[in-house]
């Protein structure tokens, strides 16, 4: 029996319109490449060893799950060499030669000052998973980690309520230490408080016998410690050979894996730290999270609030490429705002108007078996504050020029960023 000529009509288009899809197929089918960049070799190697697992088990799992669209998603993996120019280079060369659709990068935040002039005038998209100084937005950035209010705030005021108004400030010498430290000022001085002194060592210093012979002689109520990377380990171990175990320590750069890369033998009794996560939270996501990490890359690593924020940034990223249809970081920027996930560390919800996260807060008190015994200080999710009112945002970017400016000086000139 012959078919009627409209449903030969229908036929024939529709065998041409699969001929075109068909024909549009291998480009649909591109995998979709992430861009990851952080510190393999150097100081910082040891801290963003753990931040490059997070991501490639969040891509591992999307792909074992179909991928996005039905393409597989591709890492694209840089060295930073613990250097923020080799880091801003590098990032230029995965958005322009490699074409990926996303960067996740950086711990310390002279990595991203370098960067972010890159990102943003290619008008691409930035995951950041650390806690930093605040006082920036981008709107090709996404910042996953805390913000003053969300950690150095509140940290400080649990030190002086606990331990008292005479502080000691140590950091490694760029800008996150520094500005977290004038915040750290403020407060001291409103709680009519004293600061005894503020030391900077750079970032890969080995020698800190001279810091603890100071806090021995000084003797303040506690050390407020921003020092970040290997430093810490040199740190603690000066503070053991003065006998200053008992001698409060608070760390806002201190985690899991610093923690559990010290050696046997040197606990600290008060070492404290503040962050919106511990390994040791109870939420049965957490929980699940955990053993897949020790699964896929050990029984003995350790994961810490920067690997649970980097894990979050490739799912948050994830459901905004759902949400949008594609993975265009232009269409990206402008979707991330309205997407939220169950995470290790609880909601994750960003605040559109800012592009940070809602955020928790705990202080860990260390364990000398590397993990912290959390207690929340904040009732509930806070909510993020880049600017604190303390100071117009004039009178805060005026601020951190002069900082940038200090902590420059003080780098080798193959490391320094532009203000």
């Amino acid at each position: 029996m012959r078919a009627p000529p409209f449903l030969v009509l229908i036929l024939a288009v529709s065998a041409a319109l699969a001929l075109i899809l068909v024909g549009q197929r291998p480009a649909g089918a591109e995998p979709i490449r992430v861009g990851v960049v952080h510190a393999l070799s150097g100081p910082m190697a040891e801290s963003e060893r753990g931040l490059v697992d997070a991501v490639r088990l969040a891509v591992e799992e999307i792909n074992a799950a179909g991928g996005l669209f039905g393409r597989r998603l591709d890492l694209i993996l840089a060295d930073s060499r613990s250097n923020w120019t080799t880091a801003a280079t590098e990032v230029e060369r995965l958005i322009l030669q490699e074409r990926v659709s996303v960067l996740f990068a950086c711990w310390t935040s002279a990595c991203r000052k370098a960067v972010r002039p890159v990102v943003e005038e290619h008008r691409h998209l930035m995951f950041y998973p650390l806690q930093y100084e605040g006082l920036e937005e981008s709107p090709h950035l996404v910042y996953m980690g805390s913000t003053p209010n969300q950690q150095i705030i509140p940290g400080t005021r649990w030190t002086m309520d606990r331990f008292g108004t005479r502080i000691y400030l140590v950091g490694s010498d760029y800008i996150f230490p520094r500005t977290a430290n004038r915040l750290i000022r403020d407060l001291v001085t409103a709680a009519e408080g004293e600061i005894l002194a503020e030391r900077y060592v750079p970032m890969d210093a080995v020698d800190l016998d001279a810091i603890a012979a100071e806090i021995r002689r000084l003797a303040p109520d506690a050390v407020l410690n921003t020092l970040n990377g290997n430093a810490n380990r040199h740190f603690f171990a000066s503070l053991r050979a003065e006998n200053l175990t008992e001698m409060p320590v608070i760390s806002f750069s201190v985690a899991e894996p610093e923690l559990r890369s010290m050696p046997s033998g040197q606990s600290h009794t008060a070492h404290y730290a503040v962050w919106g996560y511990f390994q040791s939270l109870p939420d049965p996501v957490n929980r699940r999270f955990v053993d897949t990490f020790r699964q896929r890359f050990g029984a003995e690593r350790v994961v810490s609030d920067p690997i649970v924020s980097s894990y979050n940034g490739v799912r948050l990223w994830a459901e905004a490429v759902r949400a949008a249809g594609t993975d265009d970081p232009a269409q990206i920027n402008r979707s991330v705002g309205r997407t939220s996930l169950h995470g290790p560390s609880g909601i994750v919800a960003l605040d559109a108007a800012t592009r940070h996260l809602w955020r928790r807060v705990y202080v860990g008190h260390a364990r000398a078996d590397g993990q912290f015994d959390a207690v929340e200080i904040s009732e509930s999710p806070i909510r993020p504050v880049p600017f604190p009112a303390s100071r117009s945002r004039a009178e805060w970017r005026g601020l951190v020029d002069l900082l940038s400016g200090e902590a420059n000086r003080s780098l080798p000139r193959d490391s320094r960023w532009a203000p």
